[in-house]
């Protein structure tokens, strides 16, 4: 049986403040009072996982051990199978060191069109998040979920951060980035892990 979360803060272990903001309004409806790694000043961990499960939880460990609070990391990427799945849990890496996926989403493009990628089974991709929840006794949850769909050029919409202006998802016209926030935390991949999180481990303020 999953451990339930009892504590009132949760460090999210993550300086990306997109990733940050969106875990943040996830967790809204429990009353937890959310606090970054970044804002913390907790250093960010080497990656050196051969998984997302492996990565979510090297970092939250390393987060709930430094904090001696429950922490919550994420592992995220998009996994193209025209690419032999590249990304993937290099996904950032790809951004450069100044995080800039403007770069990574042309980086995918221009690996796209080198391997011939022509029609929608070409660039289906699938975007995948692991949450892991560490507590400082080295406990630990974690959770997966995957969104599926095509790849798009030129991106469109700033609404999302990361690959989200470049993914539409299946059964939609408009990209993440397109998307409302809402919207999107309704179908996305860190919704679904999410889901699976609470369903295990919160419980809604009464």
């Amino acid at each position: 049986m999953s451990r339930q979360f009892t504590e009132k803060t949760l460090v999210i272990a993550s300086h990306n403040q997109g990733k940050v903001r969106e875990i943040g309004e996830l967790l809204t409806p429990f009353g937890i009072e959310v606090v970054s790694a970044g804002a913390l000043g907790l250093p960010e961990p080497e990656e050196t996982g051969a998984t997302f499960e492996a990565n979510a939880e090297l970092k939250a460990r390393a987060a709930a051990a430094a904090a001696q609070l429950p922490a919550l990391a994420d592992d995220s990427g998009v996994v193209v199978p025209a690419l032999g799945g590249d990304p993937g849990i290099y996904s950032a890496r790809w951004a450069g060191p100044t995080k800039d996926f403007t770069i990574a989403m042309r980086r995918v493009e221009d690996a796209l069109s080198a391997n011939g990628a022509r029609g929608t089974d070409d660039r289906h991709a699938s975007f995948v998040a692991v949450l892991a929840l560490a507590w400082p006794d080295d406990h630990i949850e974690m959770f997966r979920g995957e969104a599926h769909g095509t790849l798009v050029w030129p991106p469109r919409g700033n609404k999302g951060f990361g690959y989200d202006p470049m993914f539409v998802p299946d059964g939609y016209t408009i990209t993440f980035g397109e998307m409302d926030p809402a919207a999107k935390h309704a179908i996305s991949h860190r919704a679904r892990a999410f889901a699976k999180l609470v369903d295990a481990c919160f419980k809604p303020q009464r």
